[in-house]
């Protein structure tokens, strides 16, 4: 069973109890437990081959109507929400830094259901690095935050890499000639490819558009009473968008709901009660 479905039964045998308010809320529990997922994802930073490091503090910014709403049960809420992040890393063998901690905040320049997700790395006392080898030192703890960023938004600073095997027919030793800032290596360069994830399951995107929506000649069929038949399409250009096709109930984007948007890699498209993760990558 998924980690988003195991929370959302978690919050439902609550429904009757304190939580009932919170699903009263333009901002549901499930949609701010998958951005909180997404976060760990676009931050992770790998230290070595063992050891992936992600976020452990996570403020979500709501808008004043949903904070009112939510705020009586935010302690309970956080705690839950932190399990959750908690059980997401022991899936994708993340490792924090700290203990896992979810605040709520009021922010007055969102609109009722939009919501923001914000996040640091922050070094627990006691927590204390493995060295990777015999005689080797421990690396140093990752900062909190560049100045002026309130330490939230960055990702723990990696330590350098693992050398390189050398290039054939170059000296054992030698560092491979890097590429000029900002310039991608063009040996070996593939096209882009892209794809989406729907549930678990990876859907490719080989033509100039793919259509979603619940009708059975939608390109990629979503089961979900709150999906039109045609409900939105995706284009692969350069940039990358999403389009409404005139859907019921609309799409939200990375958070925000609207009828058009450019699309990054990690992007996260809810349409109805589903949740859709945009991938792209060289290949």
């Amino acid at each position: 069973m998924g980690v988003l479905k195991k929370f959302e039964q978690r919050l439902e045998g609550l429904v009757n109890g304190t939580f009932a308010k919170v699903f009263k809320s333009e901002v549901q529990p499930v949609e701010i437990a998958g951005a909180l997922q997404r976060e760990c994802d676009n931050n992770a930073t790998i230290w070595n081959r063992d050891r992936t490091v992600v976020p452990n503090d996570f403020i979500v910014e709501l808008s004043a109507p949903d904070f009112e709403r939510l705020s009586p049960y935010s302690g309970q809420l956080g705690d839950e929400l932190a399990g959750m992040v908690r059980d997401y890393a022991k899936q994708q063998r993340y490792t924090f830094m700290g203990d896992v901690r979810v605040h709520l905040e009021k922010a007055d320049d969102l609109d009722t259901g939009l919501y923001r997700v914000r996040s640091r790395t922050l070094a627990s006392s006691t927590n204390q690095q493995a060295p990777a080898g015999p005689g080797a030192a421990a690396p140093a703890a990752p900062p909190r935050g560049r100045p002026g960023a309130g330490g939230y938004g960055y990702p723990p600073a990696a330590p350098p890499p693992m050398p390189a095997a050398p290039p054939p027919g170059g000296r054992p030793g030698a560092a491979p000639t890097a590429p000029p800032m900002g310039q991608r290596p063009t040996a070996g360069a593939g096209r882009m490819r892209s794809w989406v994830e729907i549930n678990g399951a990876r859907h490719q995107i080989s033509g100039p558009t793919l259509v979603l929506g619940r009708s059975t000649e939608a390109d990629v069929r979503i089961d979900d009473p709150g999906v039109s038949r045609r409900h939105c399409e995706i284009r692969p250009g350069t940039p990358p968008t999403i389009q409404d096709l005139g859907s019921t109930n609309g799409i939200v984007v990375d958070g925000t709901h609207t009828t058009r948007a450019t699309l990054r890699d990690g992007s996260r498209i809810v349409v109805g009660s589903t949740t859709i993760i945009y991938r792209q990558a060289e290949g």
